[in-house]
């Protein structure tokens, strides 16, 4: 979860965060984030390709201000972002879980539908 954060983090201040998807934990939370971020560009496949990635966005500053712009525009458009939505949910589904154990239900797993709330 630690890999997760530290990507987004890394993206809500704009730091375009070169990726490259592998067998870690870490490598395929990097991958989805950016991903998940509007940023598929920044998700290599191979380490070779994060090498030249990276190279690029180093020395292209017009590579690199655009990307920063799209990082710009997904802070106020991106669900991955969205830190109040996210608190929502988390709340319902805390509550929700709180309500079945007091109901007596036996743990399962359930999904926060939208809320007018969140």
């Amino acid at each position: 979860m630690l890999a997760a954060i530290v990507v987004g983090d890394a993206l809500w201040m704009g730091l375009p965060l070169v990726t490259c998807r592998g067998g870690s934990f870490a490598s395929r939370v990097a991958w989805s984030v950016v991903r998940v971020a509007g940023l598929p560009e920044l998700a290599t496949d191979s380490i070779e390709g994060y090498a030249a990635l990276a190279l690029r966005i180093a020395t292209d500053p017009a590579f690199h201000a655009s990307l920063k712009g799209k990082l710009h525009q997904a802070r106020s458009t991106c669900p991955l972002f969205d830190a109040d939505r996210f608190k929502c949910y988390l709340e319902t589904a805390l509550v929700s879980a709180w309500q079945r154990w007091q109901d007596g239900a036996k743990p399962q797993t359930f999904r926060v539908e939208a809320s007018p709330f969140c």
